[in-house]
């Protein structure tokens, strides 16, 4: 190091920035040495996120210690078993493997929003019961599940999905990973601020399409024109409020609801506050991003992960690729 340099760094402030940014460098280096699965990468997007924890740690810490192929699923490093079928085209040919660790992401979440929902777990005591509002298969039901089961917690699995092959799905795959049905209740709906219908899209086929949206409350012509048509069915729209009935606790509320997620989470901030312990959020806009930022924010919630939606910038303007998620925690159910 020159003489000038080394006289610079007497100087406080210079020598503040000198050590931020050789820190900054070092982990910078030590993100991009991570192969996560290999097919990510090292230059992933999936690293950008901030916490107030350690992502890595809690997601690595849930590891199951001896988990076995089963020829028919595949299986994760939870031990939580998926069927190929689930995802036609994305997973053929995959029963039979186990998944690594997914950091920093792996085909269906990245490690923000794997972290997210597992710190849910570990803040959990006694008992975890996880409701899931745009449930699919039964995604972070199962996740979250077998890890509060690990954790010798007793499990309670509440699930909301509108698409009706999606909801047997979810059905399989709480039995085949271990849950009795009185630990399950799967709705088939869609959870709003407030009761009423909706029409939501047919597919012929389970799993050719995720992120399906639903007409809200149609007004008489639109509905007599979609049944008609066979596009859509009728489904019911189901509260909050009346979901949690004869819940006094939810520890994990993980809401993937295709752009409603501001509109739900402001209209029902009551029982929030008064039930749920941590939220998880996919985000499908950095506008609604925002908009949770100063719901949230302002009700007092505490905000301790976030990676923003994954943008594409195009002629048209920017294109959303990949949902952002944000996990946030209730510090009048869950103190510091």
């Amino acid at each position: 190091m020159r003489l000038a340099a080394r006289l610079a760094l007497k100087v406080p402030a210079i020598q503040r920035v000198y050590n931020e940014r050789n820190d900054l460098r070092r982990r910078l280096d030590e993100a991009l040495d991570r192969q996560g699965n290999g097919h990510l990468g090292r230059y992933s997007p999936f690293w950008h996120f901030n916490a107030s924890f350690d992502p890595e740690a809690v997601v690595r810490a849930h590891a199951g210690a001896s988990v076995t192929a089963d020829p028919e699923y595949l299986t994760n490093f939870l031990g939580v078993k998926i069927h190929p079928r689930y995802f036609p085209g994305l997973l053929d040919g995959r029963g039979g493997e186990v998944e690594d660790v997914p950091v920093p992401a792996n085909w269906h979440a990245d490690l923000a929003e794997w972290a997210a929902a597992l710190r849910a777990v570990d803040l959990a005591r006694g008992t975890f019961t996880v409701m899931e509002l745009g449930c699919g298969w039964g995604c972070w039901l199962n996740n979250t599940g077998v890890a509060a089961r690990r954790r010798g917690l007793d499990v309670r699995l509440i699930g909301v999905e509108g698409d009706r092959d999606h909801v047997a799905f979810g059905r399989e795959a709480t039995a085949v990973n271990g849950f009795a049905p009185a630990q399950v209740a799967l709705h088939h709906g869609l959870a709003t601020a407030r009761s009423g219908t909706a029409l939501f899209p047919r597919q012929e086929t389970g799993g050719s399409h995720w992120g399906l949206e639903a007409v809200f409350n149609p007004d008489a012509a639109t509905r007599a024109r979609l049944l008609a048509a066979g596009t859509h069915y009728e489904i019911p729209m189901r509260s909050l409020e009346d979901l949690s009935a004869g819940h006094e606790r939810i520890d994990l509320l993980h809401i993937d609801i295709q752009g409603e997620e501001a509109a739900l989470v402001a209209a029902t901030l009551d029982v929030l506050a008064r039930k749920v312990a941590y939220i998880v959020i996919g985000t499908h806009s950095r506008q609604i991003e925002g908009a949770l930022f100063d719901t949230l924010l302002a009700a007092g919630w505490l905000l301790e992960i976030e990676r923003p939606a994954l943008l594409a910038i195009e002629p048209g303007g920017p294109r959303v690729t990949v949902d952002g998620v944000q996990g946030w925690r209730n510090p009048r159910l869950l103190p510091a």
